[in-house]
């Protein structure tokens, strides 16, 4: 029987035998919590608090600066201490609100809910709204924006993303084997939202104890099947996804809500989980903090706004010296060269490695071997493209597909003359997504 899959993709080393086998642990942070007011695509919040004013865990202290955008809540209780620039994982300088942790975790009185089958469609949609909850699986889309398409009655498959094909990170499997009635509960919320749905558990084959899990809890659920992927990497982008699971091809210029679907990540779904049932805000995710150079690599329950060095400190610090620190996993992540840098709703890994495959290598000429274009899931021309986003030819970047992009990885991971193809695409890319914002 063939296996769900896509076209192309790669098989790195995955990595994931250093900390799947870790427990989740609950680490309270112990200095400065720092809240980028844009964790999520979309308008930045807006700050509803000032310098010196009294925080309390769980309450709001930045409001959604439009549709398309997320609240933000003190995860600790303490005062404002400044509102300012500061350095998020992609390097850029954010506005910020910093609370200085008192180191009493007082928490705001929690909202009193009505049981979620008491709820309506749009009352649901709005806790989720008001909880803050954004797609936590890196992209960072506010999630009641994914879940108000203009037809709703043409959703046809609501996707849990439990692939989680990314390199090194156990965040999500850690997620599902311990906590897997709160998956199954976020999905089944969101089915509750869409008529027509069907519910799929996609999970890669190299995950079998989570796939057996996932069907012995769904098996008296008519609406919810569990499908096992074909372990490659990037099975768990989207685009690949609901490729993989349904058959479906999108595009760039299409949602997958234009193909009948929604696709929400493991973590995502326990937010949305949260909120409904219990009325908690977005305040907490799992990070997992790994690598070579990590003395004890482990799984992290942590607050928004905990400092990274706190979770390396926390995985008993560097056994040897990391030659390059990523945030996120080796294909998609971004590399640091701070650990000053606040946990965001999107962080799911710190992965610290004692060597810098990519520093060591000089790009030489491209030799026309094709592999590049082999591998893309996009099924574009790596190589192509790369020349025209270096010699800034926007028109042939354009005419070649260059947007079908999914920024992966797997082309410059593939390519035997070492060039950064994925870089330069990304930067192209950036240039173009700006001029349509315009």
């Amino acid at each position: 029987m063939a296996r769900l899959t896509f076209i192309g993709g790669v098989h790195p080393y995955d990595g994931k035998e250093l900390s799947k086998d870790k427990p989740i642990e609950v680490l309270k942070p112990k200095g400065d919590l720092v809240y980028p007011l844009s964790q999520h695509i979309g308008a930045p919040a807006k700050p509803v608090v000032a310098k010196g004013d009294r925080v309390l865990a769980g309450q709001i202290i930045a409001e959604a600066g439009g549709f398309v955008s997320a609240p933000i809540y003190a995860t600790v209780s303490g005062t404002v201490k400044v509102i300012e620039p500061r350095r998020v994982p992609s390097g850029d300088q954010v506005m910020s609100i910093v609370v200085e942790n008192d180191g009493l975790y007082e928490e705001a009185e929690p909202l009193r809910v009505k049981p979620a089958e008491e709820l309506s469609r749009d009352e649901k949609i709005k806790r989720i709204q008001e909880a803050g909850v954004v797609g936590m699986g890196g992209a960072g889309f506010p999630t009641h924006v994914k879940l108000s398409p203009k037809e709703p009655e043409k959703i046809e498959f609501v996707i849990a993303n439990c692939a989680e094909c990314e390199p090194y990170l156990t965040s999500d499997y850690r997620r599902i084997l311990e906590e897997p009635e709160k998956v199954i509960g976020g999905l089944k919320l969101v089915l509750s939202l869409f008529d027509n749905a069907r519910g799929i558990l996609a999970v890669e084959d190299n995950k079998p104890d989570c796939v057996e899990l996932l069907k012995k809890l769904t098996k008296d659920e008519p609406k919810i099947t569990v499908k096992a992927l074909k372990t490659k990497y990037p099975q768990g982008s989207e685009r690949q996804l609901i490729y993989a699971v349904t058959g479906r091809a999108i595009n760039s210029s299409m949602l997958p809500a234009d193909a009948g679907c929604v696709v929400d990540n493991v973590d995502t779904l326990v937010a949305i989980y949260h909120a409904i049932t219990l009325g908690k805000p977005l305040m907490q995710r799992i990070v997992t903090v790994t690598g070579d150079a990590i003395a004890e690599p482990k799984n992290f329950l942590t607050r928004i706004g905990t400092n990274y060095q706190e979770l390396v400190d926390a995985a008993g610090g560097f056994k040897a010296e990391p030659a390059k620190i990523i945030s996120g996993g080796p294909m998609m992540g971004m590399a640091l060269f701070s650990l000053d840098i606040p946990v965001t709703k999107t962080s799911s890994a710190i992965l610290c490695l004692t060597e810098d495959d990519v520093q060591k290598w000089e790009p030489g000429a491209c030799i026309n071997c094709g592999k590049c274009a082999e591998v893309c899931p996009g099924r574009v021309l790596p190589s192509k493209l790369a020349d025209f986003a270096e010699h800034y030819d926007e028109e042939q970047f354009l005419k070649y597909n260059g947007m079908e992009c999914c920024e992966c990885g797997c082309c410059s991971y593939v390519c035997p003359a070492k060039r950064r193809l994925t870089q330069s695409i990304k930067s192209m890319r950036k240039i173009q997504l700006a001029k349509r914002k315009k």
